[in-house]
């Protein structure tokens, strides 16, 4: 018996946009209901919509305290979602799959290869296989870390509770806390255990699974797929670049860094080179940044994670073969290479038309609620980059927004999440393959 999936003659790609939309009505509803928060009462539908959609795409982004007006049920709906939306919701149902020894059909794993944008479904069950044992290896370390030390503040048992919620949360990039107040880790910016741990689940959940995979069998095979390399050499460059820049920018500034000592300023400056990589945690003021840092947060929100992570954004690959598609022209090469390989002419033009997509999403956004919102365009831009990337970094227009703006941010969290290509390929109506080509013509360019 194959997966229960949708009998209709749908495409890969709206089997999973449906998915995730049918996930974020499941807990809209839940989350709407009195028995989700402290008060008592129900939540504004919008509220919930939001929250639950935040939730789904790992964003963190949130028009209400999770710490605080959420009750354990509602932080528990938000943890499932977080954990289902992180790994992809095909990936849980392969899962119980899996434990129930039912058969994976050949369009299951289609659905599979879309959902982790692979290019073959050759091997890709061993693949949902690492992809479980490896995620939920991690979040079991991460909790048992944040436990330990938060055992020294708080009972064993709440301890306990933090500890599992924000490994969950941190891992897939979802940035969601319950430290109450949106604090997120301000009240942790010195401590050496909460911030190593945290940047290590973030990293590790930015990386892929691919990643992850191909390194555990460095061991054996002792070498690396031209992607890893790509994806471990762009995340390293970016991390140690956003460190070095923060730490330059915001050394003196008594509102962030410099109210600190050495180690603060280590971490704080390391966290907030890591967080943007769509984690969306925060351990310093964003709002006390100066202007010229957070601009800087924004670009790295916009790159994002990586292909096949827990992150969004536009994932550091496209961002990687854009700039050697640009020094190649520039060198007057006709060639790609990364690491000795040549890169194919249809992986650049990917690259191209995800980059150019994205920046008609976030800038139409961004117009968008600049009318509606009437706040610094600044601050309406960092949000609604944060929800493209599926961050969750803020710098306190979430709460303010209107219902129109709640819809618009939303939405780009959705579809920040599914991915514009699958959402492109998912709405356009199907056609027969071109059998000819059109002669070729030249026009001047730059």
């Amino acid at each position: 018996m194959a997966i229960a999936v949708p009998k209709l003659r749908f495409a890969p790609p709206q089997i999973l946009a449906m998915g995730y939309a049918v996930m974020v009505l499941i807990g809209t509803i839940l989350l709407t209901l009195p028995i989700s928060n402290q008060t008592g009462k129900h939540l504004p539908l919008i509220d919930a919509f939001f929250t639950a959609t935040s939730a789904v795409c790992v964003t963190g982004l949130v028009v209400v305290d999770t710490g605080t007006f959420f009750n354990t049920f509602g932080q528990m709906v938000i943890l499932v979602l977080i954990q289902v939306g992180g790994l992809g919701f095909m990936t849980m149902a392969t899962l119980f799959a899996l434990v129930f020894q039912r058969r994976i059909s050949l369009r299951d794993r289609l659905l599979l290869q879309e959902a982790l944008n692979q290019g073959t479904v050759e091997g890709i069950v061993r693949l949902i296989r690492r992809v479980i044992y490896y995620s939920l290896a991690i979040e079991a370390v991460g909790a048992l870390a944040f436990t330990l030390r938060l055992s020294f503040d708080m009972p064993f048992g709440r301890a306990l509770y933090f500890g599992i919620f924000h490994s969950v949360s941190f891992f897939n990039n979802a940035g969601f806390d319950i430290f109450g107040d949106f604090r997120s880790l301000t009240g942790y910016a010195e401590d050496p255990v909460m911030n190593l741990t945290a940047i290590a689940l973030i990293v590790l959940g930015g990386l892929g699974f691919i990643v992850l995979s191909d390194l555990a069998d460095f061991r054996s095979h002792r070498k690396l797929s031209m992607h890893s390399k790509v994806v471990l050499s762009t995340t390293g460059a970016l991390l140690l670049l956003g460190f070095a820049v923060i730490l330059a920018f915001e050394w003196g500034n008594t509102g962030t860094l410099g109210q600190y000592g050495w180690g603060g300023k280590f971490w704080g400056a390391l966290m907030q080179s890591v967080s943007p990589r769509t984690a969306g945690v925060n351990s310093v003021d964003l709002t006390a940044l100066h202007q010229a840092t957070q601009f800087l947060l924004l670009i790295l929100m916009f790159i994002g994670a990586s292909p096949g992570s827990t992150g969004g954004g536009i994932k550091t690959t496209t961002f990687a073969v854009t700039i050697g598609a640009m020094i190649a022209m520039m060198r007057g090469h006709e060639d790609v290479v990364f690491f000795r390989q040549r890169l194919a002419r249809e992986r650049i033009l990917k690259a191209l038309t995800i980059i150019l997509l994205s920046l008609a999403l976030v800038v139409s956004v961004a117009m968008l609620l600049s009318a509606t919102e009437g706040r610094d365009f600044m601050l309406i831009l960092f949000e609604t980059t944060s929800a493209f990337g599926t961050v969750g970094l803020s710098l306190g227009l979430t709460p303010d927004l209107s219902t129109f703006g709640k819809v618009m941010i939303a939405l780009t969290m959705f579809a920040g999440r599914v991915g514009l290509l699958t959402l492109v390929y998912a709405l356009k109506p199907k056609k027969n393959p071109e059998k000819y080509r059109y002669p070729e013509g030249k026009i001047i360019i730059g």
